[in-house]
């Protein structure tokens, strides 16, 4: 399945994005997808997923303030992310778990990738 992020940005603190996720498979809606992102000189970190279900989950930094969610009829899923800080500065990827429904926090567990929007907050 090939991936397609969009919506990233530079904004000020405060401000709000909305990432989108596009997928070219037909079965997307069942798979568990991920938004990580990777600021420079750090690793690569969980920011929230949606499993095949619909259960959402999130990194603590960012709980309250970003929504993930997904249309399935238009084979997307956002990351919604309000009340935006510098310390979100990163480039964030979309993932999907083919064929798995559960959701981890580990990039590893992910076989499809997007090739990342990147987000700069200014204080």
């Amino acid at each position: 399945v090939q991936l397609q992020a969009s919506g990233g940005g530079l904004v000020q603190a405060g401000d709000s994005l909305r990432l989108s996720c596009v997928s070219s498979g037909p079965t997307f809606s069942t798979y568990a997808t991920g938004w990580f992102r990777q600021a420079p000189g750090k690793e690569r970190e969980f920011v929230a997923g949606i499993s095949g279900s619909g259960t959402t989950y999130y990194a603590d930094s960012v709980k309250g303030r970003f929504t993930i969610s997904r249309d399935n009829a238009k084979n997307t899923v956002y990351l919604q992310m309000n009340s935006l800080k510098p310390d979100d500065t990163a480039v964030y990827y979309c993932a999907a778990r083919r064929f798995r429904a559960v959701v981890t926090r580990t990039p590893e567990d992910y076989e499809s990738w997007g090739q990342g929007t990147e987000v700069t907050v200014s204080s």
